[in-house]
């Protein structure tokens, strides 16, 4: 009687703590326990992520039955790959925007919170003009850059027009979601996502196969409606952003250009950035590697193994996210040895989740292809690199909650100098030599992943117990 009413206790708790952090009530997360701080900031941001990943897989499923398919998912799958470095600018201001807010926090200065955020807001909108206009201007010789072939390239020009063109929606959705999970409010950042995809997934099939009045615009109808539904959920971050009703009380003084504050930012953004570039440059090559050697339908099969393990992944970053801002807000309030736990505490959950994730690759991961395609071809390549990418999946994660940490204390240059290691010093050069030298084709690409990712964990593990992290200063 005595365990079925504790059982009933810690349902009850679980689900009083659970709808506390779908409203985003705002509370000191530096002073309740751990796991009640995971908890309420990892739910609404794994929410937040997977609403992210639902982008590419709902337009990857629509054009994915267009005829001559294999072109328009080798188009979106590319062009997710170039845009990813235009999500590593978004990322690392997101990450410097998370750090920053998160210190001024845990310091109790709202007010220089506030401030911070909308200097890093200036510098994103400042930086991401040049690239939306070199996006327009060289947009085919993208596509031809990244192995695509002519015909391809033809297809896919004005899709990948229009996402550049509208990448500041992109950032600015990513970045201003950093400044909420920042201040510990990562339910208006969920809500943001929701709105955007559910607007995605209502204007896909319209714009893509046409309704009454709206001409089937096909490949390029995708384009539209993604930046349309990204607009929406800006839309929205902006007004909670400037309502008052948070702990950023918005003021018109903090738009006025503060060189001193954005070059502290800068210091902060330029290796987080940096650091995603890294990444994202060797997951350029590899597609590019991948197209090469593989043809269209091996473009097309990894494309779609990548959306689908971006699917489940960003969720799991979103579960590391947790971590950052209690590492930012508990090193501000100066209780280090609680910032320390945040992190092994965050880790025991991703773990279990990236188990889970592996096991339905392994088992379903021809059935998750074949529900974004018909063609045999790029079921069979998809598969693969899934059955293989998984392998690595649980000690990845671990990496994530060590990297979101580093990233959390301001210290960004430590996981930036990892991943020049791992990524351009062993992954390139290995996946190069398995697809090339060993004629191994696609598949020494997906085995020099997760080779690479176990690097990469083990390295932040041995660097984090140093501990060199609790003594930046932010």
């Amino acid at each position: 009687m005595s365990q079925s009413i504790k059982t009933r206790g810690k349902l009850s708790s679980f689900f009083e703590v659970l709808v506390q952090s779908l409203k985003g009530n705002e509370v000191d997360l530096t002073s309740i326990s751990i796991k009640r701080a995971i908890i309420l900031l990892a739910i609404p941001m794994m929410l937040e992520m997977a609403m992210e990943s639902i982008f590419a897989l709902v337009d990857l499923y629509f054009v994915g039955h267009l005829e001559n398919s294999s072109h328009a998912i080798q188009t979106v799958g590319l062009t997710e790959s170039v845009l990813t470095i235009i999500y590593s600018l978004a990322i690392g201001l997101s990450m410097a925007a998370t750090a920053v807010v998160s210190r001024r926090i845990g310091e109790k200065n709202p007010e220089a919170a506030a401030q911070a955020g909308i200097q890093t807001i200036i510098i994103a909108v400042a930086v991401n003009i040049l690239i939306s206009i070199a996006g327009l201007i060289y947009a085919r010789d993208i596509l031809l850059l990244m192995g695509a072939s002519a015909e391809t390239a033809d297809h896919g020009t004005t899709f990948i027009r229009i996402m550049m063109a509208g990448s500041i929606i992109i950032v600015l959705l990513f970045l201003i979601n950093g400044i909420f999970r920042g201040a510990g409010n990562a339910a208006i950042a969920m809500r943001s996502l929701w709105i955007a995809n559910i607007a995605n997934i209502i204007l896909c099939p319209l714009f893509i196969n046409g309704f009454g009045p709206i001409p089937a615009f096909g490949l390029t109808g995708a384009a539209i409606a993604t930046t349309i539904g990204r607009g929406l959920g800006v839309t929205y971050q902006v007004y909670h952003l400037f309502n008052g009703k948070n702990a950023l009380k918005i003021r018109i003084s903090h738009f006025i250009p503060d060189f001193e504050q954005i070059k502290a930012i800068v210091k902060i953004a330029a290796p987080a950035i940096f650091q995603f570039v890294i990444a994202s440059c060797s997951w350029v090559f590899l597609a590019e590697l991948v197209a090469t050697t593989g043809g269209d339908e091996g473009s097309a099969g990894y494309q779609t193994a990548l959306r689908l393990m971006m699917f489940f992944l960003l969720p799991a970053w979103g579960l590391s996210n947790a971590a950052a801002t209690l590492v930012g807000q508990n090193l501000g309030a100066g209780h280090i040895d609680r910032a320390e736990k945040s992190v092994y505490q965050t880790m025991k959950y991703i773990l279990v989740f990236m188990a889970v994730v592996s096991v339905l690759f392994l088992t379903c991961g021809h059935l998750f292809a074949a529900f974004f395609t018909s063609d045999e071809k790029v079921i069979d390549m998809a598969s693969r690199a899934l059955r293989i990418l998984s392998i690595g999946f649980v000690i990845y994660g671990m990496g994530m909650v060590l990297t979101s940490a580093f990233n959390g204390a301001g210290d960004t240059w430590t996981p930036t100098k990892i991943n020049i290691f791992a990524f351009w010093l062993f992954q390139i050069p290995f996946a190069y030599f398995l697809a090339k030298y060993l004629d191994m084709g696609p598949t020494g690409v997906f085995i020099a992943i997760p080779t690479a990712e176990i690097g990469i964990a083990i390295a932040a593990f041995i660097l984090f117990k140093k501990g060199k992290w609790k003594k930046t200063m932010v």
